[in-house]
């Protein structure tokens, strides 16, 4: 192929199969020359992966291949990267479609096909991000947020110990892609369930473009290119703009942000209300006793996972600043405190019937008060580590 010509890859994502084989075929119809690569994983708990290519004239022929070291992302970048680079190589087709496993992930996938190198080559010399699409039903999308039942009990799941959950596997979809893909609106565009799921759709990820399959609008969303970096940002907690505080159709945000640390037993002991007052929240938050560190909150489906992504800037030394990136460094400068530096709660909690004044009144109990605040450091330090069960670092 020509050196200045690369070719667009478009990857697409869903839980909800038959919406999101609608929106492969819509692609593939809507483009002259194009090929669809989908890895099948119904067999990845036995260690196997089953690779399907087509086009316009029909099926290539299957080809199953292990899944080395039972990760997803090492199939990608050991049989999807080579068949994608083979495939641009060869120069027949105008676009690649890859159609994701329903409980795939799709950042880890785009970051491979974008950044990834097979032999001596590198994928971005060959091929572009052209779009990811994101293929869901608003008329299940709160139901399916609602639950905690795992993606391997529906054969979604990506590998033997993949252990997640259908709402984080939806959630993350859905947050990630640029462009949405709903069905097209029929007799039941008016249902309550459908609005609402709808307004749940835009509250948590307001910027992505919401297509309707079927119209002829995925096509042009698809190919509108794709920020592989801004991406990356989005979906960072130390990094990530949370929703805005919205009410439509039922659905609710509300964004709580306080400067001062949560207490760890108190908060430990109120995530048994707070995480299923909601059907998503996220976003990042401090401990008292680990007052150096910035730490992830995801729950979907009522289920919590609680990380570690990275130091505060106010604990590091002014020469460190360097190693993070110039839009971290702005926004802790801009919003520096001149007693936490730019340690902040900043947490989001969407859903139907949300109890926003319960939220925010019971996080507030979960501060420090002002006579445990005058310890400092030291004394918090000292409070129990209530948090150890859900974190793998210590304090």
């Amino acid at each position: 192929m020509p050196e200045d010509l690369r070719l667009p890859v478009v990857v697409v994502a869903g839980l909800h199969a038959a919406e999101r084989r609608q929106a492969v075929r819509e692609l593939l119809a809507g483009c002259v020359d194009a090929v669809v690569l989908q890895h099948d994983l119904r067999d990845a708990s036995s260690g196997l992966v089953h690779r399907h290519i087509h086009d316009d004239k029909g099926d290539f022929v299957p080809v199953t291949v292990p899944l080395t070291n039972d990760c997803p992302c090492c199939a990608a970048r050991e049989d999807l990267l080579p068949e994608l680079l083979r495939i641009a190589e060869a120069g027949q087709y105008g676009l690649a479609v890859v159609e994701l496993w329903g409980g795939s992930d799709p950042h880890p996938i785009v970051e491979l096909i974008a950044g990834g190198e097979v032999g001596d080559r590198c994928m971005h010399e060959v091929v572009e991000l052209a779009g990811v699409v994101g293929v869901l039903d608003p008329l299940r999308l709160i139901g399916e947020l609602s639950v905690s039942d795992e993606l391997v009990e529906h054969a979604l799941h990506t590998c033997a110990d993949d252990g997640r959950t259908r709402a984080e596997a939806l959630a993350h979809q859905l947050e990630y892609a640029t462009v949405l893909a709903v069905p097209r609106a029929g007799q039941t565009d008016e249902a309550p369930e459908r609005r609402a799921g709808l307004a749940m759709l835009h509250q948590l990820h307001s910027t992505a473009r919401v297509v309707r399959l079927g119209t002829g609008e995925l096509i042009r969303a698809a190919l509108g290119g794709f920020d592989v970096a801004a991406a990356r940002d989005r979906v960072n907690p130390a990094l990530a703009q949370l929703p805005q505080e919205q009410d439509a159709a039922g659905v609710a945000t509300v964004v709580w942000e306080r400067r001062r640390p949560l207490h760890p037993t108190r908060l430990h002991e109120a995530l048994e209300q707070l995480v299923p007052a909601a059907q998503r929240s996220r976003g990042r938050f401090w401990l008292a006793n680990r007052p150096d560190l910035m730490f992830a909150w995801d729950a979907a489906g009522a289920n919590l996972a609680v990380e570690e992504c990275g130091p505060w800037l106010a604990s590091l030394p002014d020469a460190a600043w360097d190693l993070y990136p110039p839009a971290r460094r702005a926004a802790a400068a801009l919003d520096w405190h001149p007693l936490h530096g730019d340690r902040v709660q900043q947490l989001s909690f969407t859903a139907e019937g949300l109890d926003a004044d319960g939220i925010v009144e019971l996080l507030d109990s979960c501060l420090l008060t002002d006579a445990e605040l005058v310890a400092g450091e030291p004394g918090w330090k000292a409070l129990p580590d209530a948090f150890a069960d859900l974190l793998d670092t210590p304090s």
